[in-house]
C-alpha cells in the first residue's frame, strides 16, 4: 500500500511541477506576445491555474490518507530522509509554487479625439470610458469578478456620463475542464464583447458591426457553464435575462442607431418573466487561428399588458487568423425580432419603428510593420457594412416603413503600442451613405 501511495504521489508531484513551471512562464510570454493575443494567454493562464488547483487538492487528499500510516511508523513521503527527495525518492521534492495574490486589481480606459472633416465645429475630446476591475480568489476553485465603469468622465443628472457595473459574477471551477458562472457577465458573442479593452482592437473606436448590431459591451444576469478542452475548443451556454422591447422609444433615433443597444437591460431591475437561452463555441486548435459562432434567443416583452409576445434572436460567426506579422479577422452578425407588426401599429407616425431584421459584417487586416522591445507599430484597414433596419414587417399600404440604407464604412489607420498595456491610435473613417460623418480619430488607451 505504501508503494502505491508513493507512485501516486510521485505522479501528482511531477504534474504539479510541470503546471507550476507553465504558470510561472506564461506571464513572461504574455509580455512578448502581440497585444491582440493577450486575451488568449489569459484564458490559458486561468485554465492552468484551475488544473494546478485540482492537482493540489488530490495531493492534499493523498497526504491525508497517508497520515494514519505515518503515525504508525510506516515510511511516507513526509518522512523521507533529507537529501533523498520526497515521495520515497521516486521524484525530487516539489518546491511550493510562487504565491499568487488572492486579490487582483485590473482596469482599462481610453481618451478619444474625433474630428469630422466636413463639420469641424463638432470636433470633441471624450474620456470615453474608465473601468476598474477586481478579481478575488476565495480559494483555488472559486473567484469573484467585478468591473465598475464610468463613461464620459462625469456622471450626474445633467451630464451624459454613466456609472455602471460591467461585470459582477462568481465563478467556480467544477473540474479542470468545466466552470460555472453566476451573476452579471458579458455575453460570449462576437470578437469584442468579452475582450474589448482598447489595447486588444484596432482603431480608435470599436467597429460599427460590434456596436450597432452586437451592442458591445453587452452583459446579462444569469448562469452559464464554460467548458474548455485540451483540443482548443471552448463551449459556453446558459440562461440569462434578455431585452425589453416595452421601453422602445419610437420618437428618438436611439433604436435606429442600435436596436438591441436601445433595449438591453444590463441587470438593472431587469424584467425576467421569460429568460433567454444562449450558446457559443470557439475553437483555437491551430496556433494563431480562432473560429467561433454564437446564438442568443429570448422573449422580449415579458408578458407586459398591451404588448404582443415578441422574440429577439441574435447570432454571429467570426474568425481570426494571426500568421506571422499578419492579423486578419472577419465577422458576420444578424438579428431578428418577431411579431413586430403588432408592436409597431400603435407607433405608426413616429420616426423610428421596430425593425424585423438587422445585420452587418466586416473584414479587417493588420500588419505588424515594426517592433523593437515593447514598441510595436501596426497599420490596418477595415471594411464594414451594416444595416440596423434591414426589413420591417408589413403594416399595410402606406404604413410600412422603407428599409434603411446599408451603411458602408472604410477605416484606415494604425496602432502604436508603447507597451502591451498602452496604445496610441490614429485613423480616418469614410462613410458611403452619411458622407457628412467622414472623420479623423485619435486615441490613447490602456489596460492592466
Amino acid at each position: 500500500m505504501t508503494s502505491l501511495f508513493q507512485r501516486s504521489g510521485a505522479a501528482l508531484a511531477a504534474r504539479a511541477l510541470g503546471l507550476s513551471l507553465a504558470l510561472s512562464a506564461l506571464p513572461a510570454w504574455a509580455q512578448q506576445a502581440p497585444a491582440a493575443t493577450q486575451a488568449e494567454l489569459a484564458q490559458k493562464l486561468e485554465k492552468l491555474a484551475a488544473e494546478l488547483a485540482d492537482v493540489k487538492a488530490q495531493l492534499a487528499q493523498l497526504q491525508a490518507q497517508q497520515a494514519p500510516q505515518a503515525a504508525q511508523g510506516q515510511p511516507t513521503a513526509q518522512a523521507a530522509p533529507a537529501g533523498q527527495g520526497g515521495w520515497g525518492g521516486a521524484a525530487p521534492a516539489v518546491a511550493a509554487a510562487p504565491a499568487q495574490p488572492a486579490t487582483v486589481l485590473t482596469g482599462y480606459g481610453e481618451v478619444n479625439y474625433n474630428r469630422p472633416t466636413k463639420a469641424t465645429d463638432k470636433s470633441q475630446v471624450d474620456l470615453r470610458r474608465f473601468v476598474l476591475g477586481l478579481q478575488h480568489r476565495i480559494n483555488e476553485r472559486t473567484k469573484i469578478v467585478g468591473e465598475l465603469e464610468v463613461e464620459h468622465a462625469v456622471a450626474s443628472s445633467g451630464d451624459v456620463g454613466e456609472v455602471a457595473l460591467e461585470q459582477a459574477y462568481v465563478e467556480h471551477q467544477l473540474t479542470p475542464t468545466l466552470a460555472a458562472r453566476g451573476g452579471l457577465f458579458l455575453m460570449p458573442v462576437g470578437l469584442l464583447n468579452e475582450t474589448h479593452e482598447p489595447t486588444a482592437f484596432y482603431g480608435v473606436e470599436r467597429n460599427f458591426v460590434e456596436t450597432a448590431i452586437i451592442p458591445t459591451t453587452w452583459r446579462e444576469a444569469g448562469a452559464q457553464l464554460v467548458a474548455s478542452f485540451d483540443n482548443g475548443l471552448t463551449l459556453q451556454g446558459g440562461i440569462s435575462t434578455g431585452f425589453d422591447l416595452t421601453k422602445w422609444d419610437a420618437a428618438s433615433t436611439e433604436g435606429a442607431e442600435s436596436p438591441l443597444g436601445a433595449t438591453h437591460q444590463e441587470g438593472a431591475q431587469a424584467k425576467a418573466r421569460n429568460l433567454a437561452f444562449f450558446g457559443a463555441a470557439n475553437w483555437r486548435g491551430v496556433p494563431g487561428l480562432l473560429l467561433g459562432a454564437s446564438l442568443f434567443s429570448g422573449n422580449a416583452t415579458h408578458g407586459q399588458p398591451g404588448f404582443a409576445r415578441a422574440r429577439v434572436t441574435l447570432g454571429d460567426v467570426h474568425a481570426r487568423w494571426t500568421p506571422g506579422r499578419w492579423d486578419l479577422s472577419a465577422l458576420y452578425a444578424r438579428g431578428s425580432i418577431s411579431n413586430t407588426a403588432e408592436l409597431n401599429l400603435p407607433l405608426v407616425g413616429n420616426p423610428t419603428l421596430i425593425p424585423k431584421s438587422f445585420d452587418g459584417w466586416y473584414v479587417q487586416g493588420a500588419y505588424k510593420l515594426w517592433q523593437q522591445g515593447d514598441y510595436a507599430f501596426s497599420p490596418f484597414v477595415r471594411l464594414e457594412r451594416f444595416n440596423t433596419a434591414r426589413a420591417f414587417a408589413d403594416l399595410g399600404p402606406g404604413l410600412t416603413p422603407a428599409a434603411a440604407d446599408t451603411e458602408q464604412v472604410t477605416t484606415i489607420g494604425a496602432n502604436f503600442w508603447i507597451t502591451p498595456s498602452v496604445v496610441l491610435k490614429a485613423d480616418y473613417q469614410r462613410f458611403k451613405v452619411n458622407t457628412e460623418a467622414h472623420r479623423v480619430n485619435l486615441g490613447l488607451g490602456w489596460s492592466f
